[in-house]
Parts: C-alpha cells; sequence; structure tokens
C-alpha cells in the first residue's frame, strides 16, 4: 500500500513517533510518505491508499496546521483507512479524567475538520528540555511536579511506548 503521514510536532517528539511509524510500514513492503502538514498543502492525498496523522496537544488544542490540512482534505480521507495519532504528556498520566479529555479533543479535532479517523490513538510524549526556554523550562517542570514526575531540567524524558506503537503499526492498515 501507498501509505501517507503528516504530522505537526511543536518539539519533535510527534516527529519522532512517525519517523517510528514510518520503519515500521516500511518494514512491512508498504511505500511511505512522510511529510510535515505545514508543506503538504499541495498533496494529492487520492494518490494514496491510506493516511496516518499525528499531532500534539498543547494547551487543549491541536496545531492549526495539521487541522488545516484534515479540514482541506477530509473528503480524500474519508475514503480511505486513516489513523490518528494524538501526543500528549497527558497520555502518560493514565489519569482517567484526563484520558477522557484527550479523547474530547480527539473528537472535537475530528468533528471541527470533518475528518472521520478511522481509529484515534493516545500516544504519550516527552518533556523536550533541550528544546524548552527557560519560562516553558519551569512551567513544564511544574507541570511535572503535579503530577509527581521527577524530572531533570538537563536532559530529556520519553514516555512513548515503543512496543506499543510497533504493536499498533502491525496491526495497520
Amino acid at each position: 500500500m501507498r501509505i501517507l503521514v503528516c504530522y505537526a510536532s511543536t518539539e519533535g517528539q510527534t516527529r519522532k513517533i512517525c519517523r517510528f511509524c514510518c520503519d515500521q510500514l516500511i518494514a512491512r513492503g508498504h511505500s511511505v510518505e512522510m511529510i510535515r502538514a505545514v508543506d503538504a498543502e499541495e498533496i494529492e492525498t487520492s494518490a494514496f491508499d491510506a493516511a496516518l496523522l499525528a499531532g500534539s496537544v498543547h494547551i487543549g488544542k491541536v496545531q492549526a496546521e495539521l487541522a488545516e490540512f484534515a479540514m482541506a482534505h477530509a473528503a480524500t480521507l474519508n475514503n480511505m483507512p486513516t489513523m490518528y495519532l494524538q501526543v500528549s504528556l497527558a497520555a502518560a498520566a493514565k489519569d482517567p479524567a484526563e484520558q477522557v479529555d484527550l479523547d474530547r479533543i480527539a473528537s472535537d479535532f475530528c468533528a471541527d475538520t470533518g475528518w472521520a479517523a478511522t481509529s484515534v490513538h493516545q500516544i504519550a510524549g516527552a518533556f523536550r528540555f533541550t528544546e524548552y526556554d527557560f519560562f516553558k523550562s519551569w512551567a513544564m517542570r511544574y507541570i511535572a511536579g503535579r503530577a509527581g514526575q521527577h524530572v531533570s531540567a538537563d536532559e530529556d524524558t520519553e514516555y512513548t511506548d515503543w512496543q506499543a506503537l510497533a504493536d499498533l503499526m502491525h496491526g495497520w492498515p
């Protein structure tokens, strides 16, 4: 199959997740094209058999460029197998209230764009302290502390479950 992987990433974890997904799909014999949503305005989605879209949640929203892509291509995407990976730190927390909120964010994203993703998955992200400025680093340490996480502002901390993601890719599309 020819598969499109389109993503938006703020600090790079969503891009890393998509690269991993591409590697898994290629290993299974699929042809894969990975592109940032901001660079995908000219892409012809009808040339693909399936599509994976991925974005990260920041302050309750997914990146606008991914929403714009999904909205512009919803009609084509709705006629093929699609997967939406929503990346966040909240997905790592396993707090039922946060999981409900993440599901609402994903549902709103799909409804607002007119895209009916075939499957939606919450993927744990990472603290990317190497990418943060002073103020964001302070805010992220505060958030981690409130969640009971012990993180070092000198290094990144990943929560992505790579084996679970590999298993997900093994069964898709």
